[in-house]
């Protein structure tokens, strides 16, 4: 059986998925930057190569995310949306029913259907705050890797919350905490609680569990854990849950 390319063309990194028959063979990211296509092939290529396949092995490539339509040479463009649902429906074994996807730039929550199709979503992308470059530009104010993250949260003692909405605001208010020597593991953890609370705003009451982290966010068990909390339910992490999208594109080659 031939290999299957999808291609997740997003707005802070790029990432690929080469899969046989449903099963994924090899997973790659790179930061997103101009010449998003050449980037793309670059990654195919070292996936092929460690692979041990050439391009004549490729049946097809499968684009999404914010950048699909600058992947002149894409065999089929999949919907994000779409191929986020598909993606982790066929990985948690069809398990699946609602998804919190928290991306570079925005924030959305899928309701699937018992057969794995998108039976409703919402979005929340008019700011920045609580989403992927969020977090990065809080990693660079408190001079702590993401990584870290997690780890420096549970440190926390206080119940101190970010009252800002928008990240330009949130901003200015992590800076006068620093200022007035507020420890960054309890900025860091009111920064999590301040991210559950806009997914939840976003939640329908009904929404069934368990809910299902994805995005390249949901690495951050700190994240996971204040979600948790907010929502009161048990949240589900895929192994590499900023790959999810990419294996989507994949399954419409199938089709």
């Amino acid at each position: 059986m031939k290999l299957k390319i999808g291609v997740d063309l997003g707005s802070t990194a790029i990432k690929t998925v080469i899969a046989q028959e449903g099963e994924v063979l090899w997973r790659g990211r790179t930061n997103t930057a101009p010449g998003q296509e050449e980037h793309a092939l670059r990654l195919i290529g070292s996936g092929l190569r460690a692979l041990g396949f050439a391009m004549d092995a490729v049946a097809g490539i499968a684009v999404t995310g914010y950048g699909k339509k600058l992947f002149a040479d894409a065999s089929v463009r999949v919907d994000e949306i779409g191929a986020n649902a598909a993606g982790l429906f066929r990985l948690s074994g069809g398990a699946a029913r609602t998804i919190i996807n928290i991306g570079g730039q925005d924030l959305k929550v899928l309701r699937l259907d018992e057969n794995g199709r998108v039976a409703d979503f919402r979005m929340n992308d008019k700011c920045a705050a609580g989403t992927g470059r969020f977090f990065e530009l809080a990693a660079r104010l408190l001079d702590t890797p993401l990584g870290g993250f997690g780890t420096l949260s549970r440190r926390a003692c206080q119940d101190l919350e970010l009252n800002s909405t928008c990240v330009v605001f949130a901003e200015s208010e992590m800076v006068s905490l620093l200022s007035r020597g507020t420890p960054r593991e309890e900025i860091i953890a009111a920064l999590h609680r301040s991210v559950a609370r806009r997914a939840a705003r976003l939640l329908w009451r009904d929404a069934p569990g368990p809910v299902w982290l994805d995005g390249g966010p949901a690495r951050n068990a700190g994240l996971v854990e204040a979600l948790e909390d907010q929502l009161m339910t048990e949240i589900r992490v895929l192994e590499e849950p900023q790959h999810t999208v990419a294996y989507g594109a994949t399954l419409a080659l199938a089709e």
